[in-house]
């Protein structure tokens, strides 16, 4: 059993701060910052991509609502809402992250290495190939 898995059936203890039939919130033990808030799917799913299509909107609803109210709840302005799927996942279960933020709060964004396409035809064929895998993942 994961420690996500642990904390849903009440073994290891957490402070949830939302707890419904599909999905369950709570505080990070590490946080960015005070009011980080981890989503998890109550049914154990490492990444996105294996998340059954009926649990989607319950998870993202629920990551609409934390979106709004992890700022009020903190004083926060907004909130820096993200997922890592395998690279970077801590913990194999999936999760949302959802960090109040604030003007000049110290938090620098990601610095992803930028690249280019070697020309037009790349561009199109790497289009081509990406929309050929969504339409078979439907």
């Amino acid at each position: 059993m994961c420690v996500f898995c642990d904390i849903i059936s009440g073994a290891t203890k957490a402070e949830v701060v939302l707890d419904d039939e599909t999905v369950m919130a709570f505080l990070d033990t590490r946080p960015l910052f005070p009011g980080h808030t981890l989503l998890v799917p109550k049914e154990h799913h490492e990444t996105l991509a294996d998340l059954p299509p009926n649990l989607i909107e319950p998870l993202f609803g629920a990551a609409r609502l934390l979106s709004q109210a992890v700022p009020e709840a903190m004083g926060a302005v907004g909130t820096f809402v993200a997922m890592n799927n395998k690279v970077s996942q801590s913990v194999p279960h999936l999760h949302v992250h959802v960090a109040p933020r604030t003007p000049k709060d110290g938090l620098k964004g990601f610095f992803w290495p930028r690249t280019k396409y070697a020309d037009d035809a790349h561009l199109a064929a790497t289009g081509e190939t990406i929309r050929r895998a969504v339409e078979n993942h439907r």
